[in-house]
């Protein structure tokens, strides 16, 4: 599903809170800078902004309005090189490729704070209201995702069937997890697994025999008939550790 530009009145809700509310600092990259709706209100904190967009057209013509701090940039943000310094990244993200891009944004270097604008059951999924998704448990480790706000469909143009919702995803100074691969390959794994509940689950994986994976469910105070999508970003890395404990040489 796709939807259009959010409207002016709505884009400096959007932009100012989120990016007050998260501390920000440092230049901003703006994923989807369209007609400018978002990139006029962000470029008035007067901080470096580079603004992405595919359109070549309204890429010529945001160029022309935006003040000297804002560069507007030609280019699929899929393909397009973030920056390797700190930097924020904000943007009103298409909903049908709103997967796609996060996978993309959460596989770049530098960026420290994401505020993205996306599809109202996808930010609560995200950040892992009403059970996390298997791409946010794969990268809870590094970073932090959170919901903060509805944006209801009549605030873009035109307007979509679906609303909106506000989501922050931070990097985290020190990770939860060293290991990147070889736990996403084993949260892959139990996502997929069979099994009636996380413990089963965990036991048909090979990973953990029965007893490890009781004691870890009741140090982690896990029930038993709890799915993958119930965990937590915490439970996720206690559950990797004990994995590293028990098969070390495996990693």
């Amino acid at each position: 599903m796709s939807h259009g530009s959010v409207l002016p009145s709505s884009a400096t809700a959007i932009v100012g809170d989120p990016a007050k509310m998260a501390g920000t600092t440092g230049p901003i990259v703006e994923v989807g800078a369209g007609d400018g709706a978002l990139t006029l209100p962000l470029s008035r904190y007067g901080r470096p902004l580079t603004a992405v967009e595919i359109d070549s057209g309204r890429a010529r013509r945001l160029a022309r309005r935006v003040p000297a701090n804002v560069t507007v940039v030609n280019a699929d943000i899929l393909r397009f090189r973030f920056p390797r310094w700190p930097h924020v990244v904000v943007g009103n993200l298409p909903f049908h490729l709103t997967t796609s891009i996060m996978r993309r944004l959460l596989a770049a270097p530098g960026w420290r704070t994401a505020v993205l604008l996306v599809q109202w059951e996808v930010a609560r999924r995200r950040a892992g209201v009403g059970g996390a998704s298997m791409l946010t448990a794969a990268w809870w480790p590094w970073f932090a995702f959170e919901v903060h706000a509805r944006v209801p469909a009549w605030s873009f143009r035109p307007a979509p069937s679906v609303d909106g919702g506000l989501l922050t995803m931070t990097r985290r100074a020190v990770p939860l997890v060293g290991e990147r691969k070889p736990y996403q390959d084993f949260v892959r794994r139990v996502f997929t697994g069979r099994g009636c509940g996380i413990r089963e689950i965990l036991e048909r994986t090979g990973r953990l025999d029965r007893g490890a994976v009781r004691a870890w469910a009741r140090d982690a105070r896990v029930p038993p008939y709890a799915l993958p999508r119930d965990l937590t970003a915490e439970q996720w890395a206690s559950l990797w550790r004990q994995v590293v404990r028990n098969q070390p040489s495996g990693l």
